[in-house]
């Protein structure tokens, strides 16, 4: 039997689709060709978000980094099924529910809906399918039950644990040796385990905790389990692409694999294992007792485009450390007006991207080269520079500008009509002067034009200016924007 849960180097597989998508597996430590279990439909799991707050910056990071890799897949691939899922029973609900007063459902319920609201500003498309660990203990158990029988796991003290000697390719993943394994595994070293690093599968639940029946008492499902069980039912035994961030590589990962292999008699678990980089605050762990903890929810309030924050995460390769800072958000905004002020003119609900080349696509040539996102912007700003610059026909400004628009939605940003973008809202500056307001004071401006009082011309210009309005005066007439006050 082997459990290894690896599948035999892909190299020795052909796929008639895509050959050029190349990503990097961490369960190899090499950059493969991506080749499918089933080339008609790829399949890609993603750990989501375990709701009891609103979402941090560096929770944004694995939503944005996947969202983006969906949008490549789904480009180069007839079908594609991407699970994210919810962890709505946890340790950590349970504590802020306690903390709270409040019902476990209302914080589950309330915050979910706050992740999808704060996600959708950052232009993420979400998953074709979403379940939420409540709704699957069946499952659960059920993966439990076959554990027991198959001789992996153990019922002692109302408790289910994994057993780890069991697996004798444990550690993998992460390349662990065991006393890594036992101290990052983070538990109480417990009387009723055969060995410390054996983990839970299942545990009782006191009164006024969130349980279910189940063979072995009253009791919930271990955090590791609800990905496994939930994987198996919504893509099956074995799946292309599993995702998510660095740190779950071990427990977490280490743990699927274990279960979700020795469930299915050896077969394997992930083709392709992907996670991103951790992110740091100013060049620190984010912290609120540093003051330097910031959620999405909170930029968004503060003025900051959702564009502008989903910029900022894909400005470092996904695989590598991420500094956020505001510094960097307005380096990114400064991009963003670039960006689109080559696409003004344009009728962006006209352009269909569909229409291009796809093999010509520089933005999507970067991206199949394991997701390389600063590559990808940089060939974006090249073909800004020469809309900028060109002189040629109009069927050619138009190409490229559809170019720069078919890339910026494979990255899930330049999706606001320009001239919106540039009018923005009063809070993305933190003004007062509404549109209204901007339109009587350009017309005035214009009638002072009309009848040459140039003093009161420029008076009405600069107090636009202070107030972060820049006009610009063309053949279309006065076009305006807001800007930042550094301008």
């Amino acid at each position: 039997m082997d459990v290894t849960g690896v599948i035999p180097s892909p190299m020795v597989l052909k796929s008639k689709l895509n050959m050029t998508l190349k990503i990097h597996n961490s369960a190899t430590r090499t950059k493969e060709t991506f080749r499918p279990v089933d080339n008609k439909h790829v399949r890609m799991y993603v750990c989501g978000p375990t709701v009891y707050d609103y979402a941090h910056i560096g929770n944004a990071r694995p939503v944005v980094v996947f969202d983006t890799l969906a949008r490549l897949l789904r480009r180069l691939y007839p079908k594609v099924t991407y699970v994210r899922n919810i962890t709505d029973v946890d340790d950590k609900i349970i504590e802020a529910a306690r903390a709270s007063g409040d019902v476990i459902e209302s914080i589950t319920s309330r915050c979910t809906q706050q992740f999808h609201d704060d996600m959708a500003e950052l232009n993420d498309q979400g998953p074709d399918i979403e379940p939420r660990a409540t709704d699957h203990i069946a499952e659960m158990i059920d993966m439990i039950q076959r554990l027991i029988d198959k001789g992996f796991a153990y019922h002692v003290d109302r408790h289910v644990l994994f057993e780890v000697r069991k697996m004798p390719a444990y550690g993998q993943l992460s390349r662990h040796s065991r006393d890594e394994l036992i101290a990052g595994a983070r538990v109480e070293v417990a009387p009723y385990k055969n060995d410390p690093a054996d983990f839970i599968l299942w545990k009782p639940s006191a009164v006024d905790q969130p349980g279910w029946d189940s063979p072995w008492g009253n009791g919930r499902p271990g955090w590791h389990l609800e990905c496994s069980a939930m994987s198996e039912k919504h893509l099956g035994k074995t799946f292309d692409i599993h995702g998510g961030g660095q740190d779950l590589i071990f427990p977490h990962h280490e743990n699927e694999i274990a279960q979700s292999v020795c469930a299915h008699d050896g077969a394997a678990f992930v083709k392709y294992w992907m996670h991103n980089g951790y992110l740091t605050v100013d060049g620190e762990k984010m912290s609120k007792s540093l003051g330097n903890f910031y959620t999405v929810r909170q930029l968004l309030e503060e003025g900051w485009h959702g564009e502008t924050i989903r910029l900022v995460l894909l400005k470092a390769h996904y695989r590598q450390p991420l500094n956020f800072s505001i510094t960097g958000l307005s380096e990114a905004k400064s991009e963003l007006d670039r960006l689109y002020g080559a696409l003004r003119g344009a009728k962006i609900n006209q352009i269909e991207s569909a229409e291009l080349d796809k093999t010509s696509d520089p933005v999507q040539s970067e991206l199949e080269n394991d997701l390389n996102t600063p590559a990808a912007i940089s060939r974006l700003h090249s073909i800004a520079r020469e809309i900028f610059q060109a002189n040629g026909s109009t069927e050619d400004m138009a190409h490229k500008k559809n170019l720069l628009f078919s890339g910026g939605h494979l990255l899930g940003i330049l999706q606001v009509d320009p001239e919106a973008w540039f009018r923005g809202k009063p809070s993305d500056a933190g003004l007062s002067l509404c549109e209204v307001e901007i339109e009587e004071m350009i017309s005035k401006r214009d009638e002072a034009r009309k009848s040459r009082d140039f003093g009161e011309a420029d008076r009405l210009r600069a107090f636009l200016a202070e107030n972060n309005i820049f006009l610009e005066d063309g053949p279309r007439g006065t076009i305006w924007r807001r800007g930042q006050r550094n301008e």
